[in-house]
Formats: structure tokens, C-alpha cells, sequence
């Protein structure tokens, strides 16, 4: 029977994965890839795309194009074998060409020593994926995402036709989430799995993800772990009580210089924590000091009672192995990194950071962000507040204008990205440009300074300078003080090169908010024009005592989140103020706020619903936080600002809809999820800020002027992001130059291998988040009521300690002049160049791409520099403010 070829169907046999086909059901490996490629060839000629021809074989797009380079890579490999056999043979290379129908110069490829080898790769990375999979444990799965594909030295395109070669052969991958302890978002990581692992299964078996490498569980198990801290034997440790001195320096630890093991390893003073005999720490400063009495090499000063025991004005250690002392710190060893480093000093300084590479010692403090908080600032002058404002504005607005007149298109991208981010980010802070010169410094007392002066080294003797520190409740807590740097105690205490420290008499404490010497810190602001409002302390808050007023008892439930407590109270006092509460208001709210601070101290903590009722603040909320509804809760813009809000799961919107990006407005554009929960059945929830969704500030401003100041500047700084994003997405990529990439062949070279190093970084990260993850479900299941501050230092601990396991750390890529000329000229790919500078440290690749004649102060920015220097500032205050050198300031001021 004649069958037109137009009605006659044949199953070619698709040697995998073929719709209602079963794996394997077509023709042996070889043939099947000729046929495979040649149907394709021939349908392509016949017109069809390459979603057409997906669809009619039953695939998707991604897993047609995975068959075809897995076809043309395993026809290679059997074009090579054959060639090879021919050579052996004794066929030369023409006759071989003949033999096999291809050109001579196509055999001579193939017989290239390596070509073999280079054929092979998914075969052989395959048979290593393979192999690595029989090793793990039941249940285990490899990371197969983002990065992987440099531990196994290959492209991340060879990488996913490996993957698609074992799913061919019935092995499983699957996306599982991964929560990010720090962030509290998932990550998706990318696995391979058993035949036959469901999604659900791969998810409850999350901890089981290894890498491809050759990563070791047991590596670097000398050194990841907090090692056995040292403990001084409490005769070596003195204490002055309430009524000997130790009030007037509660929380200072003088140290005896020069004795080993109570060292602050080359830091001249540090906040610590220091384990005294079996049972107890001190917690507080630590400081040298040579004229402590005989035999005592530490000692602390606390405003308790001497109850003839000094182990009672200490703090019992904690029966948590990991967290002994409730806080991250960073110990003093003999060999830092190495696996048989010993601890050497009984002092652990309080980690800085989460790295916990630097802890809470001489010089990282001044390093902490000194922005003027919208907290801070909302309590000063309007006049004050718009000034600072203006000030952040226009330097965002500069930044913007020196962006777009880089000359290269991919870094002028990058930066509109990260600069968008970032300006959107700051409309939801609020927070303002700093004033001339202020840092963050941390106290220290010196009982023969005067209450009106303060040592303070990095300014100068005899100015002002006003102390602030956060929260505070009102100008009244600011005390304005003198500069004394010759005061001879505090000389001697503190020495004349403190970086970031200053000595105050204890009195002076007392009205920054009942502040102590524990690792209390403040912002210093020179002050001789007093541009800050600064007013008398209040008669109701001298003389207050928390601990004393509201002492807790035994059986008294205690504050359950100390945090959250008094952001609740902060937010009382600032909406208070900005609607103008009276002093004896504002005085109970401050009082409450002063007992929510040291709630978690005493025997038995503080008392503070007592305090909450004594002070009436329930009709305090009633009066100045009503809200519609009925309840109470914040009622300004800057209280409101960033408080949570939960919002339906959703997504960038996706290009075939329109993209991430509103290509008239440049707003960030989304589209719901609709995802369920797998634990509850509900749909999804993500937590964002009510001013990060506002698309006006206005709406939760309660017509204050002072929030109308701070509703336009967060609507003007939204409006530069998008303006940022609209330039971002019409700036076109970079051309790629073939020949430029050969001209700095060695310069590509580099960056490639630097480009790899980075990259590394991110299975190691995935695997330390899973590390971190799983210990934090055995402490919390182990600890079940544990309050969430302690959830969070340890949250921060294990993730340090697992990326220590791990080798996670951040690599930077430095690029040489060299290899920015090689960019300039093209020789590297737009999607490759935005992968060096994510990898990349943005502000040196803003110098490099930077034009020979940057922007400099706007006509708005030297107007308001001549009111400065006309008002009295400066020069250098001046420069500092706006953020330019001080020849940049003079040439634009005199022109």
C-alpha cells in the first residue's frame, strides 16, 4: 500500500525522555543522536522554531537544546573513536576524511591530541557525579546550583547537560528551600537525588546536601568550633560595690597591665566578657589600669549591694555549651585560624560583627554608621531636619549625575542597579546626612572630670560638643559639654590617642538616658554654632532609679522580648514629641522606657508592668496613638515607617509580561505567587515595611510638619530610584569585541581565574546556611521558650562557625589597569562583565570608570556651602559635610 509521505508518522525514538515513551525505548546511543540532529536540521529547514520543534517531541525548550549538545557531544566522541581506529589502521587523514564523508581538516580535529579528552567530559563528569552519588548516605543529594561547576572545572553549560544525562538515566533534581538564618528568607538550591527522591522528600532531607567537591565534613574541625575559655580564680578578682566607688563606674573592669592571661590582646580597651571561677562571668569594659590594689589583676565596678559574696554582683554563666556567656565573642589565641590554636587570656571580647573577625575593641567603633537617625533627628528643629535632608538628597542626586557619565554601558548599568537599590532602601531608613565631624565613640568614666567637660581626643581642646545616644527620649537627655583633653586622669586612663573613646564623669550618664559603662556608646557632634536644640534636663526624671523603683520578684514573668518592647516605647516617645506632649508626659514615657532597658537586670529582672501602669502608659497610647480601628500602635510617619508588614507571596513580574521594571514610571513591578505553605496550607506570606509599599509617604503621615519634611523627602528619593531604573534599562550592553579578547589574551586570562574564585564562594555559602540551619532546629527543639535575642546571637554564631567548616568568605576581584583596558575594549561579554562586578568592590570600579573630569557640587550644594562657611563652620567641616575634599570646596566656592 503506498503511503504519501506527508501522512506517515514515525517514532524515531528518542533515546531518553520522549512523552508517552519510555526511557530508552528508541535506537542504540549513536544512531539515535544522528537521527535526533538531522530531524532537527531538517525541521528547522522546514521553517519551524525551536519551540515548535520542542513542543512536537514532547519536551521544553531547555531539555531539546540539553539532547542536542549531550547528541553533538557523544556523536563527537564517537566520530573520535572511529577516526582513531582508522589511524591505527594505517589510514591517513585523507582517506580517513573519505571513509567517514568529512573534510580533512575536520579528522585532523579529531586526532588533535586532548580532542578525546575534551569530547569526553560529560562522560566522564558524568561517571564522577555517578560515582560521588553511590558514596552519600541514604537520602543524600549534591548541590548542583549556581557555582558548582568550578569545583568541577567545567562551564556551567557542560554542567547542566551532565545533570541532563543523569536525569536521562532516572536520577531526580529537585529545588529545595533553604532558610537563610540572618535574613530570615530562603534560599533555592539547586540538588541532585536518588532515582525515584520526591520534591517532599528532598526538602525533609535538606541537611543532606553535599558539594561536588571534595569537601570533607571533618575539615578544619580543629578550629570551628568556640574553644574551652580560660577562668580566673576569683581571689585575682576585686569588686567595688554600691557605696565604695563602684556606682560611679558600673560595668568598668580595670585590667592590670602587662600579666598574660588577662590580656586584651593589643587593644587598649574592649567590651568583655570573663568567666570567674566555676560559675560566673563579668560582663562589661575593660580597661588598663596600674594602681590596683595588691593581688587583684581585674576589678569590677557595679552599682550593686555588697552583699559580703562578690560572686553576687557577677552574672551566672549559662548552661548553653555554645552561648555561655549570651553574647558572640571572639577569643584571644595563640595562633588565630590555626586547628591547635590555644586560648591564652581569660578575656573574650564581644563580637563586632558576624564574622566575629574583630570584636567590640579600640577602633571599631568609629567605624559604625553615623547617619542621623529619623528617631534622633525628628526631635531637633525643623529647620535642622530639612537642612540634613536636603544635604542626603543632593548628594544622591550627585551620585546619579557621576553615574551616568561613565563611559562604559555595563558598568553604567551595575551601578544604576546597585544605586536604585540602595536610594529606595534610604527612603524607608530616612535617615539623614551626618553633621561636620560627628562618630560614634563609646564611654568610659573619669571620676575627677567635671560634669561639663568631656575628654575627647579627636576634637579639639575647648569646643563643644553635644552627646547623644540612641534611643533617646528627648533634647532634655543631650548634654552639651567642654573638650578637656589635659585632663590629667583621663590622659592617663584613656591615653592621648583614644580612637573612638571618651571619658565622662558618671553624672554625665546619668542623663543620657541612665547610661552605664558597659559598652554604652554615643554620637559626638561638635557643637559651637548650636545648631542642635539642646534643653534643660527634666526635674522629673533626676533622681529616678529603675532598679530601685521597680525591683522584679521571684516567680515574675519576665519581658519575653526585650527588643520589641522598647520599640514600642521608642515609637511613644517620638510620636509624643512630634505632637508636642507636655514635659510631664513625655517624662512618664521616658521613665517606662528607662525601666524596659534594664528589665533583664537584677535577680529576677525589673518589674515593668508595674511600670507600665504606674506611668500610665495605656493612656498615654490612648492619647497620642489611636488608631482608627480602635487600638493603639504608631500614629506618625517616623514611627510607622519601618514597621512590618505582611504581604501575598510575590515575584518579579516576568518579562513575557512585561518584566521586573515599569518601563514609563521605572517602578519595580510584581506579580503574586500564589503559593500555599507547605507547614500550614495557607498562602504564602513575605514581610515587607508599610513605607516600602506606600506609593506616597503622605498616606501614613498624621500632617505634622515634620513629617511632611520627611514624606517629601521619601517621595523624592523613590522618584530617583525610578528615574535610576528607567536609565538603567535603556542603557544599552557593551559590544563584544572578538579581537580585543585576543589582543588581552592574558588579561581575560585573569579575570576568568579571578571570576572562578569568587564563584567559588557560593555552594560553600549554600552548604554553610544547611550546616547552620540544622544545628539551630536541635538547639531551638532543645530550647523551646529561648527569647529571640539569644535566638539571634546564636543564629549568628553557628552560621560564623559553619562557614568557617564550610571555607565560605567573600572574595573581592581587584582589577589591574590592564584589566580594565581589556574591558574598555570589549574583549569581555556584557553577561560576564556583570558577573566580575557583582564580584567586584563598587567603589574602585567607580574610580576606575570615572571620568577624567568628574561632576563636583551643584549650584543648589555650593549655595548652601557658602551659608556654612558664612554661619562659621570650617572649611573642612564644611567639605566633610558634603561629602568633597576641601581643594574641591575652595574651587567651587570661588568661582
Amino acid at each position: 500500500m503506498y503511503i504519501e509521505e506527508a501522512d506517515y508518522l514515525a517514532h524515531y525514538g528518542v533515546l531518553r525522555r520522549s512523552g508517552r515513551y519510555p526511557w530508552n525505548s528508541g535506537l542504540d546511543e549513536n544512531t539515535h543522536n544522528k537521527h535526533l540532529l538531522n530531524h532537527i536540521s531538517e525541521l528547522k529547514k522546514e521553517g519551524l522554531s525551536e519551540k515548535e520543534i520542542a513542543q512536537g517531541l514532547g519536551m521544553t525548550t531547555t531539555q531539546l537544546r540539553k539532547e542536542k549538545s549531550n547528541a553533538v557531544s557523544q556523536q563527537r566522541q564517537a566520530n573520535i573513536v572511529m577516526a582513531q581506529r582508522l589511524k591505527d589502521k594505517g589510514y591517513s587523514p585523507t582517506a580517513i576524511g573519505q571513509r567517514m564523508n568529512v573534510p580533512e581538516s575536520t579528522v585532523r580535529s579529531w586526532l588533535k591530541p586532548g580532542a578525546d579528552d575534551k569530547a569526553n567530559v560529560i562522560n566522564t563528569t558524568s561517571d564522577a557525579l555517578r560515582s560521588r552519588m553511590k558514596e552519600l548516605p541514604e537520602g543524600g543529594m549534591l548541590d548542583i546550583g549556581k557555582g558548582s561547576e568550578y569545583y568541577l572545572g567545567i562551564s556551567s553549560t557542560k554542567l547542566k547537560n551532565v545533570v541532563a544525562k543523569l536525569e536521562e538515566e532516572g536520577y531526580e533534581t529537585h529545588t529545595i528551600k533553604v532558610r537563610q538564618l540572618t535574613t530570615g528568607k530562603d534560599t533555592n538550591t539547586k540538588v541532585l537525588c536518588q532515582p525515584g527522591t520526591t520534591w517532599g522528600q528532598a526538602q525533609k532531607n535538606r541537611h543532606q546536601v553535599e558539594l561536588l567537591g571534595t569537601y570533607s565534613e571533618n575539615g578544619g574541625r580543629g578550629y570551628n568550633k568556640i574553644l574551652p575559655s580560660l577562668a580566673i580564680d576569683p581571689k585575682r578578682v576585686g569588686v567595688l560595690h554600691k557605696g565604695e566607688g563602684g556606682e560611679k563606674a558600673d560595668g568598668v573592669i580595670y585590667v592590670r597591665p602587662g600579666i598574660d592571661d588577662v590580656s586584651l590582646g593589643g587593644s587598649p580597651y574592649a567590651q568583655v566578657r570573663i568567666q570567674v571561677g566555676d560559675g560566673h562571668y563579668l560582663k562589661g569594659m575593660a580597661i588598663y589600669r596600674d594602681d590596683l590594689p595588691k593581688g587583684v589583676d581585674l576589678l569590677f565596678n557595679t552599682n550593686k549591694e555588697n552583699t559580703g559574696n562578690k560572686l553576687d554582683a557577677m552574672k551566672p554563666l549559662s548552661d548553653k555549651q555554645d552561648l555561655p556567656f549570651g553574647s558572640i565573642v571572639r577569643q584571644i589565641v595563640d595562633k588565630p585560624g590555626h586547628p591547635d590554636a590555644k586560648v591564652t587570656s581569660v578575656v573574650n571580647i564581644v563580637a563586632g560583627n558576624v564574622a566575629a573577625e574583630r570584636g567590640n575593641e579600640a577602633g571599631t567603633w568609629s567605624g559604625w554608621s553615623n547617619a542621623l537617625s529619623s528617631q534622633m533627628l525628628s526631635k531637633q528643629s525643623p529647620a535642622l531636619a530639612k537642612s540634613q535632608l536636603d544635604m542626603t538628597y543632593e548628594r544622591r542626586e550627585r551620585e546619579f549625575n557621576q553615574i551616568m557619565e561613565l563611559t562604559n554601558p555595563t558598568v553604567r548599568q551595575t551601578l544604576l542597579k546597585s544605586f536604585s537599590d540602595s536610594t529606595d532602601a534610604s527612603a524607608v531608613h530616612l535617615e539623614a546626612a551626618a553633621l561636620p565631624r560627628q562618630a560614634n565613640h563609646v564611654i568610659l568614666p573619669v571620676a575627677s572630670m567635671k560634669p561639663t567637660e568631656v575628654y575627647a581626643p579627636n576634637y579639639n581642646h575647648g569646643e563643644q560638643v553635644a552627646l547623644i545616644r540612641h534611643p533617646h527620649g528627648g533634647t532634655f537627655e543631650i548634654p552639651n559639654l567642654v573638650v578637656n583633653n589635659r585632663q590629667h586622669e583621663a590622659r592617663k586612663l584613656l591615653g592621648p590617642t583614644a580612637r573612638d573613646a571618651i571619658g565622662i564623669n558618671h553624672e554625665v550618664a546619668q542623663r543620657l538616658s541612665g547610661a552605664d559603662f558597659d559598652g554604652d556608646t554615643v554620637l559626638v557632634i561638635p557643637n559651637n554654632q548650636g545648631r542642635l536644640t539642646i534643653t534643660p534636663a527634666l526635674e522629673q526624671l533626676k533622681g529616678f532609679d529603675p532598679r530601685a523603683s521597680y525591683p522584679g520578684y521571684e516567680g515574675m514573668p519576665k519581658i519575653k522580648n526585650m527588643q520589641t518592647e522598647m520599640g514600642k516605647v521608642s515609637n511613644l516617645i517620638t510620636d509624643m514629641t512630634i505632637k508636642m506632649a507636655s514635659h510631664d508626659e513625655i517624662a512618664r514615657a521616658v521613665k517606662h522606657s528607662m525601666v524596659i532597658i534594664d528589665s533583664e537586670k537584677g535577680d529576677y529582672g525589673l518589674d515593668y508592668k508595674l511600670s507600665f501602669n504606674d506611668h500610665g502608659i495605656k493612656q498615654l497610647k490612648d492619647k497620642y496613638q489611636k488608631q482608627p480601628d480602635g487600638s493603639s500602635g504608631a500614629s506618625t510617619l517616623i514611627s510607622r515607617a519601618r514597621a512590618r508588614l505582611d504581604i501575598p507571596d510575590r515575584k518579579p513580574r516576568p518579562y513575557p509580561e512585561g518584566g521586573p521594571i515599569n518601563r514609563e514610571t521605572g517602578e519595580l513591578e510584581y506579580v503574586p505567587t500564589n503559593k500555599v505553605s507547605y507547614k500550614t496550607g495557607k498562602p504564602r506570606t513575605i514581610k515587607t515595611t508599610k513605607l516600602g509599599e506606600a506609593k506616597d509617604a503622605a498616606t501614613l503621615s498624621s500632617g505634622t510638619p515634620m513629617e511632611t519634611l520627611y514624606a517629601n523627602h521619601s517621595n523624592k528619593l523613590k522618584a530617583l530610584a525610578n528615574k535610576a531604573r528607567l536609565a538603567m534599562i535603556n542603557t544599552p550592553p557593551q559590544k563584544y569585541s572578538a579581537s580585543a579578547k585576543e589582543t588581552y589574551k592574558s588579561e581575560v586570562a585573569s579575570l576568568d581565574s579571578k571570576l572562578a574564585l569568587a564563584k567559588r564562594n557560593a555552594p560553600l555559602e549554600r552548604k554553610a546556611q544547611l550546616i547552620a540551619d540544622a544545628e539551630m532546629r536541635i538547639i531551638r527543639d532543645e530550647n523551646p521558650n529561648m527569647v529571640n535575642a539569644t535566638r539571634i546571637k546564636l543564629e549568628h554564631q553557628t552560621l560564623n562557625e559553619a562557614r568557617i567548616r564550610t571555607g565560605a568568605s567573600k572574595y573581592r576581584i581587584v582589577l589591574t589597569p590592564h584589566e580594565w583596558e581589556a574591558i574598555q575594549a570589549g574583549a569581555i561579554s556584557h553577561s560576564k562583565l556583570t558577573d566580575i562586578l557583582t564580584n567586584t568592590d563598587t567603589e574602585s570600579i567607580r574610580k576606575l570608570a570615572t571620568p577624567k573630569d568628574p561632576l563636583m557640587l551643584t549650584h543648589t550644594e555650593v549655595n548652601r556651602a557658602k551659608t556654612m562657611l558664612s554661619s562659621g563652620y570650617t572649611r573642612a567641616d564644611v567639605a566633610s559635610a558634603l561629602g568633597v575634599s576641601v581643594s574641591t570646596l575652595d574651587t567651587m566656592t570661588n568661582e
